[in-house]
Formats: structure tokens, sequence, C-alpha cells
């Protein structure tokens, strides 16, 4: 049985840490042919520290911690993957929480060749408690706030542009190169980008399950979504036919709302044109939180989902915008 390795990048996770090494100490793939490898960017909170306590508690999982200098995600995927000795490599978040069966069911995809790198879905739960994070996991796996990304919420296996995480055979390294380390966000969907035009195949099994921790308030969901969207269009000058209609909706959306915001300073017309198309924009979001809050009785989502999709979409939008004037 081939070695696996769990590869983290991980910077200031000392609310999460214990929720992935615990789900890892879980998993039903034999414990003596894992290893993890954490890539820890300096953290400045006590991460290592719980890091620690489980290898202290736990010393019959292998876990290895590495620096990461550059303090970047996908410098310390790399680093974490020149470190990691397994046959096949797994990636892994630091908010996540994978299903105990998870590392089985990576291993048995690669194994039966669904795919070269093997993803599967995402279960979104609140970062912490109270009304507001609620709502944002709940928009964070909502086709209205993320479009077809069906690792969000899809239920059918398939070839797919990009996967959550990945799991794949340390030769795919050899055959498409490391992440690419100048995309501080967006490294795996171009990582996949190359997988594919390589002829490899990129596979969603959506019994492959992780939580994952959605961010806790609108400032970080905010800023998640502005780094989604920046880095997106560096991504794309590389590969301009990858694009999705889920990607161009909101810079388009956006900025369509700029300039009619500003011919409506001079024009009636397009005063009214600017405050309709607003208008419906936002009671198809209100619609879609009072569907939610009847579904999940809580009323708190029919202002907690509008609030939560605003956000995520003009972040995005805006970011793409002002990277496109080379900001």
């Amino acid at each position: 049985m081939a070695l696996v390795s769990i590869i983290v990048p991980c910077y200031n996770e000392e609310t999460t840490i214990q929720f992935l090494l615990d789900a890892l100490y879980r998993q039903t793939f034999p414990r003596t042919q894992l290893e993890i490898v954490i890539a820890d960017g300096i953290s400045t909170d006590f991460t290592l520290q719980r890091i620690q306590e489980f290898q202290n508690n736990h010393p019959d999982l292998l876990i290895r911690v590495i620096k990461n200098d550059r303090r970047t995600i996908p410098s310390g995927v790399n680093a974490a993957i020149r470190n990691a000795q397994g046959d096949i490599i797994i990636r892994l978040d630091a908010h996540s929480m994978p299903h105990c069966d998870y590392v089985t069911k990576c291993v048995e995809n690669l194994t039966q060749k669904y795919g070269d790198n093997v993803g599967g879905v995402w279960e979104i739960q609140p970062g912490k408690s109270g009304w507001l994070a609620n709502s944002i996991a709940l928009a964070a796996s909502n086709p209205l706030g993320v479009g077809d990304a069906r690792y969000r919420f899809t239920k059918q296996a398939g070839p797919v542009d990009t996967v959550p995480f990945g799991a794949f055979r340390r030769t795919l390294i050899d055959k498409v190169g490391l992440f690419d380390e100048s995309l501080l966000t967006n490294e795996d969907y171009e990582f996949n980008t190359r997988v594919r035009r390589a002829g490899g195949t990129v596979w969603l099994d959506p019994a492959i399950r992780t939580v994952y921790f959605a961010r806790s308030d609108l400032a970080a969901l905010g800023r998640q979504y502005w780094r989604y969207g920046y880095w997106k269009l560096r991504m794309l000058r590389r590969y301009p036919n990858t694009i999705r209609w889920r990607q161009a909706l909101p810079p388009i959306f956006v900025a369509g709302l700029i300039v009619l915001g500003l011919l409506a300073i001079f024009l009636p017309i397009f005063r009214w044109l600017f405050l309709s198309i607003l208008g419906m924009y936002l009671l198809v979001l209100i619609l879609d939180g009072l569907f939610l809050a009847i579904k999940h009785h809580d009323a708190s989502l029919i202002i907690g989902i509008p609030l939560s999709i605003v956000v995520m979409h003009f972040s995005w939008g805006a970011a793409f915008l002002w990277s496109l004037l080379g900001r």
C-alpha cells in the first residue's frame, strides 16, 4: 500500500487546526501509511502549540511541521510537496475537517483512474455561532452566490474544471509542475488548468466530503472574495479561454452599475434604469433569502443571505475590475 502524504498550508489557525488534526486521526485509511506535512507561514498565535500538543497526545500519527518563509498559500503547498515522502499527495486546508473516509475515497478514485487530480464536495459550515455567520455559510454554498461551482453543491460524479484541495500522484507534479507561486489566490484553478491541458482529467466525486468553515463576518468575507476576483484576472490573462459565465457576471454587473450611475447624474432615463436594475437584483436576493428562511426556519436569513451575496458579488466584481486597471 502506497504512503499517502497529507499536505496543509497553515497560518494562524489556532481555532480550527485541532478540528483538522482530529479528523485526520479518525481516518479509516491505515495510520501507518499516512504522514501529515504542515507548512506553517510563521504563525504568531498558538497554532504551533496546538500542533505540538496534538503530536504529544497522538504519537502514532506522523506529523511534520516545516517553515513556509514566503508565507503564501502556494509557497506553502509547494514546500510541503517537496518535503512529502508519499507517492500520493492529498492537499487539505487548516479550515477543513474531512470525513473519516476522505483519504480512503481519494485513494480509491486514483486507483480506479477516474482522474489525475480528484476531489470532492465542501460541506460549508459557519465559522462561528450567530445569525450572520450562519447566513454567510449558506450563501457560500448557494448557486445564486457561487454560480456553477459544482464542488459546493453537486451530487453527481464527473470531470470538472477544478476541485477544492485535490489528491494526485506525485508523478503528476513531474508532468505539469508545482503550483504557481506568483498567484496568491486561484493557484489551484491554474494548476488544474495545466492538468487538463496536459491531457489529464480533474475528477469530482461527491462521496469525497469535507467540512469547510466559512468566514465568520462580512469584512472577512469581503477580503476573501476580493482576493478571488483580483487574482482571477491574473490567471485569466494566461488562460483566457478558461473564463466561465459565473466569473464574468460580477465584474460586468458592477461595471454596468458604475456606468449607469455616472450617466444617471446627467440624464434621468439612466437614473430610472439604474434604480430598476438594482431594485430587481435586490428583489431576487430577498426572495432567495425568504426561500431559505422558510426552508431552514430562520427569519434572519431574509436579511443575512442578501447581505452576504451582495458582499460576495461586489467584492469579487470590483476586485476583478481593479486588477483590470493594473492596480
